[in-house]
């Protein structure tokens, strides 16, 4: 007699597709199967303690909630690794009174001032990275313009030294797998776990120095940041050097080839982009439509009723950042670049709430900067390969290469 295999729930299934190697390359039509099967953009999954969010109002709410909590997956997790050790200090991983501490003290070294004195630097590495890309043959967009332009830009922020950039975009990118990626082989965990242990040490040292010989730069600003007498610790101040670090080259890093894939899918996008390349949605609209950051995850401290769904105190939600981003009650024509559309600052690319994302502003910035410099110069810019390589990362989603032709 044959035992009859269990029959999985189609939701099970709907979900457990998103995860699946393939579905980075285009997780969208996975969004919208699971929200086919979601009541007001929520799908509850009572066997998983978990509520996975594709609607644009839920997942603000929750963002915006202070029974929603960021930290407790992280706060749970063993610390007697250097990767935990690096993380758990972070404040993304932390909230309430605790982060609202440590957001304050790094605030006050990220001002919006000192953001607005980088368009000047911006320009000039996008002038010396396009400048140096040939014109007529395929060149790789990634290594040549969207890896080293948002790296060189947070390392001179923080006062770090140019010749150590191949080593933070490696760092940078083991951070991102740490937070975010799928493979968690062996080999994965024992190259973030050295990158951690160097990290660790090259920023204590580093922190040290700086408080005893002050610099320019937002490390130094950040050794010195004090409120009420009470600066960043060491371990604070090393592991948000490094969230900074991560956070401020994976978003644009991303968002620049994901940007101009999607432009190469929607040529009248790209030619009302050349005939206007200064227009002001083009940052927020590309965030929109790209979400470099596909999801986020909340853990609940009290319950939380949405939309008649009672979600219970002790379970988690997970937010479907890009579902929500194309969400058609919220987006009409989601799916499509429309530099006119009136509401594209409202997607949630950079989170909201308490978390919202620190460098926001410093992201839009360089984004604006980088696809007016490439419509302008470039405005028969061609994209070879429709079928690139992504990452493993289903989180921080981006692809590793993307050929182009500047000539077109």
């Amino acid at each position: 007699m044959t035992t009859p295999v269990p029959q999985q729930a189609p939701a099970h299934l709907a979900i457990q597709a998103l995860w699946h190697p393939e579905a980075v390359h285009n997780p969208y039509p996975g969004y919208e199967r699971v929200r086919a099967l979601s009541h007001e953009g929520l799908l509850p999954v009572p066997e998983w303690n978990a509520t996975f969010v594709t609607g644009h109002a839920a997942t603000s709410t929750l963002l915006r909630s202070p029974a929603a909590r960021s930290g407790g997956m992280v706060a749970q997790a063993p610390g007697d690794t250097e990767a935990m050790r690096l993380l758990k200090p972070m404040m993304l991983f932390h909230d309430g009174a605790g982060h609202a501490r440590l957001r304050g003290l790094v605030q006050a070294a990220f001002t919006p001032r000192v953001v607005t004195e980088q368009r000047e630097l911006v320009r000039a590495l996008l002038g010396e990275l396009l400048g140096a890309l040939p014109r007529e043959a395929e060149t790789d967009l990634v290594a040549g313009l969207a890896a080293p332009l948002p790296a060189r830009v947070i390392m001179h922020m923080l006062g770090l030294h140019g010749d150590d950039e191949a080593r933070f975009i490696r760092w940078t990118q083991s951070v991102a797998d740490l937070l975010g990626g799928a493979d968690q082989s062996a080999e994965l965990m024992a190259r973030i776990e050295a990158d951690a242990r160097e990290m660790r040490q090259y920023f204590r040292g580093l922190a040290d120095e700086l408080r005893a010989s002050p610099r320019p730069g937002l490390l130094s600003a950040l050794a010195a940041a004090q409120d009420g007498g009470e600066r960043l610790s060491s371990d604070e101040l090393l592991s948000n050097a490094v969230l900074l670090l991560a956070a401020g080259h994976e978003t644009t890093s991303n968002l620049i080839p994901g940007g101009l894939l999607e432009l190469s899918r929607q040529p009248e996008a790209w030619a009302a982009l050349v005939m206007q390349p200064d227009h002001p949605n083009v940052a927020d609209e590309l965030l929109r439509v790209v979400s470099p950051v596909q999801y986020d995850g909340r853990s609940l401290a009290e319950p939380v009723t949405l939309q008649n769904v009672r979600l219970p105190a002790g379970s988690h939600a997970q937010l479907l950042l890009g579902a929500a981003n194309r969400d058609p009650q919220v987006f009409p024509e989601p799916d499509r670049i429309r530099w006119d559309r009136s509401n594209s600052a409202r997607h949630l690319a950079f989170a909201a709430g308490a978390h919202y994302c620190l460098g926001a502003s410093l992201a839009r910035l360089e984004i604006r900067e980088t696809f007016a410099a490439l419509a302008t110069r470039f405005p028969n810019l061609t994209v070879t390969d429709q079928a690139p390589p992504f990452k493993a990362n289903p989180v921080l989603r981006g692809v590793t290469r993307l050929n182009v032709r500047l000539s077109g």
